[in-house]
């Protein structure tokens, strides 16, 4: 059903990408495998970490899961907790091609941006 729902989304939105965010906090690891495993068979463009809205945010631990089971194929999106440059290059080194945070003018700065998490 989830497969459905999702390539659904994708092929709707043809031609733009489709982002699937898993919410990485909420989620056992056998679930963010499914997760990925799910959205990439759909078709899906990109998988992101999460909304924001959650307890917490992107790890590097679930970057490096993501990118390992999504493969080059498809971006991976680390959002949440990105606060320092430090922050950034972790998560580049584990395999995100894109990033978000709402402190981006303190990570090109070299400063570190206030957290919520």
């Amino acid at each position: 059903e989830v497969l459905e729902d999702i390539r659904g989304v994708v092929v709707a939105a043809a031609p733009y990408p489709v982002k699937v965010i898993l919410e990485t906090s909420e989620l056992t690891q056998d679930e963010k495998v499914i997760a990925c495993t799910l959205a990439k068979v759909a078709g899906a463009a990109f998988v992101k970490t999460s909304t924001g809205f959650s307890k917490s945010g992107a790890t590097v631990e679930d970057v490096k899961l993501m990118r390992a089971v999504v493969g080059e194929e498809m971006g991976v999106k680390a959002s949440g907790g990105i606060r320092s440059y430090d922050d950034a290059v972790k998560m580049v080194q584990a395999g995100a091609t894109r990033l978000g945070t709402s402190a981006s003018v303190a990570i090109v700065k070299g400063s570190e941006g206030k957290s919520n998490y």
